[in-house]
């Protein structure tokens, strides 16, 4: 089996201009393989449930597996239960069907390997767990919709080992409004949806406030008596308009409420580029089915070979975490990748998950300690997860 290597010296174009070479130092290694490596998005269960992988082995396709989560120092991902926005699936039994049928997969896969995986539902297991030399698979629900209005579901999910709930995803769902979704159901949060958070707060799970509208994401903030994540959101800063990604003003909320930001690597959310060429591909397939041109399997191709993909590199997610730091502080930001999520969009150096190295090795670059190093792998989020768990024992 291939296993598509990231640790070598890479020079690439990044579009149309040479990118730095990256080359990870021993020092760079050493610290990313001897550290709690939490990476908060990770895309895999819908990956393998739509096209089955023996991710405890090398693979041929996709952004994971075992040797190249080893090999990145990737120790503790946070499986991404995604349950997509779909109408078919919200309110209808078919989200809870299909969010339990995730988690069996992670289930299995810890059971088909127990030398290699455990799953992981606490920051002990994490802990634990990575003295043992075992990787941690936690997980979070993308998508709020298996809830389906019961609360009876959010203890069933929690007693399965789900930690975060995002609210919702491309489209408004009975808990809150989606950032991509125009029609703003809720402005906000749903009745429903401001109960849950309570109720969310009180049995440990944490709040993820990626994909959610502006007004959505400010009621979580007044509402939560437990600091929230943004498991896989990277700056609007960088992508002015696009709502998907967080502001300045978020942040310092953000900062307030003690919450982390965990930066996503797909190339659309780091630069306006990678987000304009995505845009005026949409608008060439509504042109040509406005002119009753019907779309061939490979238009996208096509296009693509005319109109190279601008791809970010890693110096550009570099940016969005330096700017939070700037911003708000280094307690406050921390990595979700979006592996297997984003497609073949990902930056230049950060391909897959064995990658991690050279994003240390970047930080190494720009001046951060080792120290601090630590805080963005993983010891931000465990703070957080930490608050949450300790908040529950009490309530």
């Amino acid at each position: 089996m291939k296993i598509r290597l990231a640790l070598g010296a890479i020079a690439l174009t990044v579009a149309g201009a040479q990118a730095t070479e990256i080359t990870p130092s021993a020092k760079a290694i050493k610290l990313t393989q001897e550290t709690i490596l939490i990476d908060t998005h990770i895309d895999v269960p819908y990956r393998i449930h739509a096209k089955w992988a023996d991710v405890t082995k090398a693979t041929d396709d996709g952004d994971f597996d075992y040797p190249r989560a080893v090999q990145g120092g990737l120790n503790a991902p946070f499986m991404s239960i995604y349950i997509p926005a779909h109408l078919e699936f919200e309110g209808k039994g078919k989200s809870y069907q299909l969010a339990n049928q995730l988690i069996d997969s992670m289930e299995a896969i810890a059971q088909r390997a127990p030398d290699k995986f455990a799953i992981a539902s606490s920051t002990a297991d994490i802990k634990a767990q990575f003295k043992q030399g075992k990787m941690s698979l936690a997980m979070g629900m993308e998508n709020g919709s298996p809830i389906e209005g019961d609360m009876k579901n959010l203890q069933h999910f929690f007693d399965r080992g789900v930690r975060y709930i995002t609210l919702a995803h491309s489209q408004s769902n009975h808990i809150a409004d989606s950032s991509y979704d125009i029609r703003r159901k809720w402005k906000g949060l749903s009745p429903f949806g401001k109960k849950l958070v309570t109720e969310m707060n009180n049995i440990g799970m944490l709040i993820d406030v990626s994909h959610i509208s502006d007004d959505a994401f400010y009621q979580v903030i007044e509402l939560s008596k437990t600091p929230v994540i943004a498991s896989h959101s990277s700056l609007r800063k960088y992508t002015p308009g696009f709502e998907r990604n967080m502001d300045d003003d978020m942040l310092l909320a953000l900062k307030k409420n003690g919450g982390v930001i965990q930066i996503n690597f797909g190339s659309s959310f780091v630069t306006s580029s990678s987000r304009s060429w995505y845009d005026q591909l949409n608008n060439k397939k509504d042109d040509a089915k406005k002119q009753g041109v019907k779309l061939s399997k490979d238009f996208d191709a096509a296009y693509r070979a005319k109109n190279p993909f601008p791809f970010a590199s890693l110096e550009q997610v570099l940016d969005h975490i330096d700017h939070v730091v700037e911003l708000i502080g280094i307690d406050y930001v921390g990595i979700g990748s979006d592996y297997d999520g984003v497609g073949d969009s990902l930056p230049i150096g950060l391909k897959d998950v064995s990658s991690y190295p050279n994003l240390v090795q970047g930080l190494m670059d720009r001046g951060y300690s080792d120290t601090d190093i630590k805080k963005i792998l993983s010891g931000n989020v465990l703070r957080v997860w930490q608050q949450a768990e300790e908040y529950a024992k009490k309530h």
